[in-house]
């Protein structure tokens, strides 16, 4: 399957999307109010872009409702801030006649009734009539009421009644004279902030059909309420309409398509495509375009084209603001790029703009990012001292950046201190915590948090969701995979491109290699764009199996599609290479980084000490170890861990405990990788009894040892001879609910055989069968082997033509293999 991959990243004209899901629930956060449209025609299944028959209860993710711009802007209610009529009444508002200002009146009157509605118009009709006649004055005149009013209604609240006002215009015979784009736009703005997103697309659509004409105001409201509302591709497919039906976008359009494209991750030439075709058709973009622009950069780490926007900015006359800076700073913070960050921070203040809130939470990720913890909390304390006091997200950040460093006891100090300020966690924070323990094994713990976020007043969202199915897969627990996934769905939560990458990500870890591919092409065939966390959860997928020629074929694709590949790429590709036995392609690729040909980010340098150390190239670790602390980068956990083990493989214990002394030193917390490797080193020791002691370590501090753990201390007493200790915590094994793998029984057959104690061997090859665990070659290796070395060769004849007697299912080809074996002792 793998060798058939295509990645089509760029999708002109997505499909409409085929439900992923077909369970809809009623618990969905795209709440559609008043009566849906009887049918629905073709053009407006194209509009709506779904599937007819779900389009009422399709779940939309809580997450994806009302989000924020990219970029903060000014958004001014009727009434308020700018707004010269600020605090009067609305029957006072200067542009509407007196008739219009007692209609105003009627309507918002607490006793109004509906059923006058009809009446009520009629008197302002007549008046506007009485007084200029069927004519252009009283067109203009009578219209510019109605939007007053239906402007005014709005700003009430009272949605259904302006609706009901517009429906009635709708039905008069000379309405096509009196509706004006300006109408419709304001309408379908108030359908969208309400949710009524499909009560909108629907509106738009029936007055195109009943031949309205359709401005471009109306358009581009259309557009902000499908982005507003987290409905890119319904976004998308409307501009494009708009542009094929001739309808020249204005400069807010372009603002609103572009904030669109950088939330749904589309590839740079795409971005720049729009914002070219923008200038060219004559629009000048404005400040907030180019900090838009800017802000589309964040998504893929696109740093170089972010500053280059910023540049073309300045030459274009735009003098950046406080929102310019902070957007570019969290460019940098997501690239990894703390020292560019800190150059902007200082033209930002020779510019005369103080740091705010924002920007030191942007310097906080960048450093945190980097692995930079100390200067992290530092930046933190010059807060403090300039009277700026961290928000949720700077504690998040922080507690995030612990966490990834595997410093669990600072990341838990952070979040006491956050408590203790007063300061209330969000869904940002539970998630952060969630990772946290269930990068631990501490599943009990993880599922605790989950359970305190309804409590504490949250909601979970969809990055919840994501970071379960991604805890389960990298745990390879492919059971909870499944079931976290049917319950997010239950929950109302439907899967996107971040859900997506995730469950790729996690079937791959499980070992289901196709299953990740399977979920790669349904991800297609739902409409969803990937981009480039798709490609690398694609790559990682290939980098498990070895699978180096598959990847590099996705790799010269990407960039085909002009998909800058970053640091996470090239990961990817280290790790296909080891796993595939290239370790000259890892070398050669290790030699690009190390001389800067790719950049020598801290993630790319720690790959390379993992991937060195897994080949157990003890030089070529210890060189990447050394650029890596030789170029001021903090090791983590995961890198720490590597050199405990190829140190612990090679007996090197001085060096391994120089490593574990600076680990603890550093307050780094031992994970089970940690422990695994020390149980390792000291099973191969004089010391080997030290290995049931880390173990015994290991459960005191709330830790579930794996398979790999028992194992270990098994195989200490075994090759030992302490076959006794070994079985007391062989079943300690059993009752934690772990079940002995091939190399656990094959531990005892072999320890038994080498002690001549054939019997006990056989009877532990009796007891595997009986509990479904297969024999392999090893199992019957060890035995024959030993009656060989024992010059017992006649009994491993009778042990090979009785094979079949104690294993029914042994098949021929091993019977066979076996007896070759004895000839060659």
């Amino acid at each position: 399957m793998a060798e058939n991959i295509a990645l089509p990243l760029l999708l002109p004209n997505p499909p409409p999307p085929k439900p992923f899901f077909n369970d809809s629930h009623p618990h969905s956060s795209a709440v559609v109010r008043g009566p849906p449209p009887q049918t629905l025609t073709p053009l407006l299944t194209e509009l709506l872009h779904q599937n007819p028959s779900t389009s009422s209860t399709s779940p939309v993710p809580p997450n994806s409702l009302n989000l924020p711009s990219s970029v903060p802007r000014p958004r001014y209610r009727i009434g308020k801030h700018r707004d010269a009529n600020k605090g009067k009444p609305w029957f006072l508002h200067h542009h509407l006649s007196h008739q219009g200002e007692l209609t105003l009146r009627s309507l918002t009157d607490h006793e109004f009734n509906i059923q006058n509605l009809d009446q009520v118009l009629v008197t302002l009709l007549d008046s506007h009539t009485r007084q200029n006649g069927f004519s252009e004055v009283f067109m203009g005149d009578f219209s510019s009421d109605v939007l007053c009013i239906i402007k005014a209604l709005g700003y009430h609240r009272k949605c259904d009644l302006a609706l009901s006002v517009f429906v009635w215009i709708k039905k008069r015979c000379d309405s096509k004279d009196l509706i004006k784009g300006s109408v419709v736009a304001v309408i379908i703005s108030m359908l969208g902030k309400e949710g009524r997103v499909l009560e909108a697309a629907s509106l738009l659509y029936e007055l195109q059909k009943d031949g309205f004409g359709i401005d471009v105001y109306a358009y581009t409201s259309m557009i902000s309420v499908y982005a507003r509302n987290g409905r890119y591709r319904e976004a998308v497919m409307i501009f494009k309409k708009m542009e094929e039906e001739g309808c020249k976008p204005t400069l807010i359009t372009y603002n609103v398509i572009l904030n669109v494209y950088g939330k749904m991750g589309m590839p740079w030439n795409k971005i720049v495509t729009v914002f070219e075709g923008m200038k060219s058709s004559g629009v000048v973009p404005d400040s907030y375009t180019y900090n838009t622009v800017i802000s589309c950069c964040r998504r893929g780490s696109l740093y170089e084209e972010a500053k280059g926007t910023f540049e073309e900015m300045k030459l274009a006359g735009f003098v950046p603001d406080q929102v310019t800076y902070n957007t570019l700073l969290d460019v940098y913070g997501k690239s990894r790029r703390p020292k560019d960050a800190v150059e902007i921070l200082r033209e930002m203040e020779f510019n005369g703009f103080s740091p705010s809130i924002v920007t030191y939470n942007s310097l906080i990720s960048a450093y945190s990012r980097y692995g930079l913890l100390e200067e992290a909390i530092e930046l933190k304390a010059q807060m403090l001292e300039k009277g700026i006091m961290p928000d949720v997200f700077t504690y998040t950040t922080l507690l995030s950046g612990f966490e990834k460093a595997g410093k669990d006891e600072s990341a838990f100090r952070v979040f006491e201190e956050m408590r203790s300020s007063g300061c209330k966690p969000n869904i940002c924070t539970f998630n952060a915590l969630i990772k946290m323990y269930g990068n631990r094994g501490k599943f009990t713990e993880m599922m605790k948090i989950f359970d305190d976020i309804k409590e504490c007043g949250c909601t979970a969202d969809i990055v919840t969701w994501n970071t379960l199915l991604a805890v389960f897969g990298q745990n390879g627990m492919d059971t909870e995979v499944s079931g976290v996934f049917k319950e997010m769905k239950r929950s109302g939560f439907v899967a996107e491109r971040d859900t997506f990458n995730t469950l790729i990500s996690a079937y791959s870890r499980c070992g289901f290699f196709d299953q990740s591919m399977a979920i790669y092409k349904r991800m297609l065939e739902a409409g969803v764009a990937p981009d480039l966390s798709t490609y690398n959860a694609v790559l990682a997928a290939l980098a498990r199996g070895g699978l180096w020629k598959q990847s590099e074929k996705v790799f010269a694709e990407m960039k085909d599609r002009q998909c800058k590949p970053n640091e996470l790429t090239y990961c990817s590709l280290l790790h296909a290479y080891s796993n595939g036995k290239e370790i000259e392609k890892v070398h050669n690729l290790a030699k690009d980084i190390c001389l800067g040909a790719i950049e020598p980010h801290a993630v790319l340098l720690k790959t390379l000490v993992l991937v060195y150390s897994k080949s157990d190239l003890l030089k070529e670790t210890e060189q990447a170890f050394l650029e890596l602390r030789n170029r001021g980068f903090s090791p983590d956990i995961t890198t720490l861990n590597s050199m405990v083990s190829i140190y612990g493989r090679r007996q090197m214990i001085d060096k391994a405990n120089r490593i574990l002394s600076f680990l603890e030193t550093r307050g780094f917390t031992h994970s089970l990788t940690t422990y695994n490797s020390l149980m390792y080193m000291y099973s191969r020791s004089v010391n080997f009894v030290k290995s049931e002691e880390i173990l015994r370590d290991m459960l005191s501090k709330g830790m579930k040892p794996d398979i790999i753990s028992y194992n270990t201390v098994i195989y200490a007493y075994c090759r030992n001879g302490r076959m006794r200790d070994a079985s007391r915590v062989f079943l300690e094994m059993r009752k934690s609910d772990l079940i002995p793998d091939v190399i656990t029984y094959n531990t005892f057959v072999s320890s038994y055989a080498g002690e001549a104690m054939f019997v006990e061997a056989i009877n532990v090859i009796r007891y595997m069968i009986k509990q479904k665990c297969k024999p392999n070659e090893s199992t019957y290796n060890s035995i024959v082997d030993w009656y060989c070395k024992l010059s017992r060769r006649d009994e491993a004849i009778n042990f090979v033509s009785n094979l079949r007697a104690l294993n029914p299912h042994v098949s021929t080809e091993e019977e066979f293999r076996l007896s070759e074996r004895l000839k060659m002792k």
